[in-house]
């Protein structure tokens, strides 16, 4: 990095002078291309960090030559107030999209690839805490990620595990309310009695203060470790987490955290309901892959709630994990680097959990995210912070202030209709300025996503995750501003499935917009083919609404949430073992496994199976010394090739299953890293652009049928629902009003559950 630094002054001053320099139309193009070229020339070494430092410097130089010149040349006349109010409006949004490009660019210039340090002597290790704070989680999906903590590598002596449960605590099990009171006694005495069979510790204190980190604190004042592990409920670590991490903390006295990427062994309902997660990198991945490593190298990767390792002498100095916001995670890693402490991050998936599966939890998680966001960049001011580096600061308000990009999106997406259904001119440009200054804007902003970003984010998926979650997170984002101490808290859902497929109970919203930017295109088009002398800049708008219309097309198949039967998302395992039916041995390969049960393939001939009465069978697992047996029952069959995959159903749900479970599914690391390999592959502009389309069309279809369906079936229920009336002495039905759906969740601030 040291040439690149070097290089970054001198290329700094050319970009400056080429930034303000005034020239013609012509100059400008004919630089633009120039740069660009540059640009492309530099993305052939992804890896060099000198090329790298060029790349970014030039992109820079199309960026603020737009910037300068929508300042200084598109704004309406201050003197026409219905063209500049809205007119500034989009400028701010597009500035702030330009502050936010020159953050990342800060953020990603040099990410950071941490190896494994050696942990040293078993004698010397420190003992370890692994709190699992849960709320209203399943007991079965408690018991996993108790038994893969218990599972994991490191001395027995030295490792303690709490399950921390706020959903049993006193004052819950006092509650005025008998049906709360009776779900928390039960809920207390069952997860009492399963950490009692697993040997861990349970925990549940008087009453909910301060939600999840009121929580963590609790369990700091009954445990004394010199290193805090927090897993969430759903978060089941793999066997060498602690030997892929507890290392640093011998390097580094003032380390007060090491942070491993969130995996997640379900779709989200993005990745669900678009038939992605197979093939498309997750949307977490350019955060987890790119953003935290590139914080790392500015030490400000900071504590992402699950899947980190604290240091208990660094928590001590801020009386414990912070809680001023609903955002504790961030917020605690901000409190302990203002106090110098240092963070390392760890590009290794070494948890797997469950992401939300319907739309209105993911909606609700990422209403949380943003409000505990913007909680501390309001509150706790991280662009002025005392003790942070200047490197830190612009970090932490990059962090935080991204999490605005909803007032942008939005103002992107229902600008161009102010000049097709009014004729408001907010944007002031011919067709040759645009082409010499936004397009080829454009065209750098695109190419520096795939050479930054382009092995985890697809082209056009950015934009579509921000303006799903938009709709909804405007109204979050004003809840904020008007009391940034309201928010609260909230647990977010997991484990759900759907039995059918049909639209979300947000779904309005996102129909009401699509027809109007539909209606948009078509007026638009009415235009341009009417009016005798077409405007340059209809031609722009009428563009830039066909672009929005083909996000706001594909955001359909977002909120038409497809059927999902699978409850329990499986992992391929490839393990001999032995499976005794009745008293036969047969050598299988255990090719899956899951929470629920095991695909076998028999290495010899399979015995007979049956269906209608289901066979019994005890498998045995070996690892080194140790064998790991657990009992199975039949229940599929299906062909793969040539072989025959029998599926096995565990027999019961004990603690001995559960380390089967943990032992099948969290022993070896890299069956999470190549499932994670295997989708990072890069996509062109063009094959992205291409398959974003086809989803526009097919997408919006298939919504558009879900609620046809929906109509239909209510229709019928109404008929079938009214009451019979005599009429002309015949029996007629008499339609009643549909039946009223659920109400959907009313998205407000503080009432959002995350």
């Amino acid at each position: 990095m040291t040439c690149g630094k070097y290089l970054a002054i001198p290329a700094g001053v050319l970009g400056l002078a080429l930034i303000l320099l005034p020239m013609s139309l012509q100059a400008q193009l004919m630089l633009s291309f120039a740069v660009l070229g540059i640009m492309f020339i530099g993305m052939t070494r992804p890896d060099n960090s000198t090329f790298r430092v060029i790349t970014l410097v030039f992109a820079a130089i199309i960026a603020l030559r737009y910037g300068f010149w929508r300042t200084t040349e598109t704004l309406p006349d201050i003197t026409e107030p219905l063209n500049f109010i809205p007119g500034f409006l989009l400028y701010l949004a597009e500035m702030y999209c330009l502050a936010m490009l020159a953050i990342s660019f800060f953020m990603v210039i040099d990410p950071i690839k941490r190896k494994t340090p050696d942990m040293g002597n078993t004698t010397d290790l420190p003992t370890v805490d692994v709190f699992i704070p849960s709320y209203n989680e399943d007991a079965e999906l408690l018991a996993v990620t108790l038994a893969a903590a218990k599972s994991m590598a490191y001395p027995k002596d030295k490792l303690n595990i709490y399950l921390l449960d706020d959903g049993g605590t006193e004052a819950k099990r006092n509650h005025k309310n008998p049906h709360v009171s009776v779900a928390a006694i039960r809920r207390h005495e069952q997860l009492k009695a399963l950490c009692t069979a697993m040997d861990v510790h349970y925990h549940a204190r008087k009453q909910n203060d301060h939600a999840k980190a009121g929580n963590l604190n609790e369990g700091l004042k009954i445990s004394n470790g010199e290193l805090v592990v927090v897993f969430d409920a759903d978060h089941a670590p793999v066997r060498d987490f602690l030997r892929e991490t507890v290392g640093f903390f011998r390097e580094d006295e003032k380390l007060f955290l090491v942070q491993t990427p969130h995996y997640f062994l379900n779709p989200d309902p993005l990745e669900k309901n678009l038939q992605t997660f197979a093939r498309m990198p997750s949307e977490n991945e350019m955060f987890y892959s790119i953003l935290q490593r590139g914080l790392d190298k500015w030490n400000a990767s900071f504590f992402c709630g699950s899947a980190a390792v604290l240091r208990r002498k660094a928590l001590e100095t801020t009386d414990g994990f912070s809680g001023q916001s609903i955002t504790e995670d961030c917020e605690t890693a901000l409190s302990l680097h203002c106090q110098g402490w240092h963070s390392v991050y760890v590009d290794k998936p070494l948890i797997a959990g469950l992401q939300p599966e319907t739309f209105v939890s993911f909606i609700g998680q990422r209403a949380r995210w943003c409000q505990g966001m913007l909680q501390i960049l309001i509150l706790k001011r991280p662009f002025l912070a005392k003790g942070l580096t200047i490197p830190q600061r612009i970090c932490y308000a990059g962090i935080n202030m991204f999490w605005l990009f909803p007032l942008s999106r939005l103002a992107f997406m229902f600008s161009p209709l102010l000049y097709i259904f009014f004729s408001l001119e907010i944007y002031k440009a011919n067709i040759l300025e645009f082409a010499s200054y936004a397009v080829t804007y454009l065209i750098s902003s695109f190419a520096m996503q795939s050479y930054l970003y382009g092995r985890v984010r697809w082209p056009w998926i950015s934009e579509l995750y921000e303006y799903v979650q938009s709709v909804f997170l405007f109204g979050s984002i004003l809840s904020v501003v008007r009391n940034p101490r309201k928010p609260t808290f909230n647990v977010t859902a997991k484990g759900q499935t759907l039995d059918k497929s049909k639209l979300s109970p947000l779904a309005t919203p996102y129909f009401a917009i699509f027809f109007l930017l539909l209606a948009a295109a078509l007026y638009s088009g009415y235009r341009v083919l009417t009016e005798p002398v077409a405007s340059e800049l209809l031609l722009i708008v009428a563009m830039w609404n066909l672009i929005n219309l083909g996000l706001a097309g594909a955001a359909l198949g977002a909120i038409a949430e497809r059927r999902e039967l699978r409850r329990n998302q499986r992992l391929p395992v490839k393990r001999h073992a032995l499976m005794h039916i009745d008293d036969i041995i047969h050598h299988v390969i255990i090719q899956d496994a899951s929470s629920g049960g095991v695909s076998i393939e028999f290495v010899d001939k399979a015995p007979k199976l049956d269906l209608a009465n289901p066979t019994k069978a005890r498998i045995e697992v070996r690892r080194g010394g140790q064998v790991i047996s657990f009992n199975v029952v039949y229940r599929s069959r299906r062909m793969l090739e040539k072989s025959a995959i029998c599926g096995f159903a565990y027999a019961e749900r004990t603690p001995e299953t559960f380390m089967a479970i943990a032992e099948l599914m969290y022993s070896d690391q890299s069956v999470l890293q190549d499932r994670l390999v295997r989708r990072q592959v890069r996509r062109n502009f063009f094959w992205g652009t291409s398959r974003f389309a086809l989803w526009s069309l097919t997408e919006s279809l298939r919504a558009i049928r879900y609620s046809a369906g929906l109509i239909r079936e209510s229709v019928v229920q109404s008929f079938e629902d009214a009451p019979m009336v005599l009429n002309d002495n015949k029996v007629v039905a008499v339609p009643l009003p549909a039946k009223t759906a659920d109400a959907a969740p009313v998205l407000k601030g503080e009432q959002l559950y995350a």
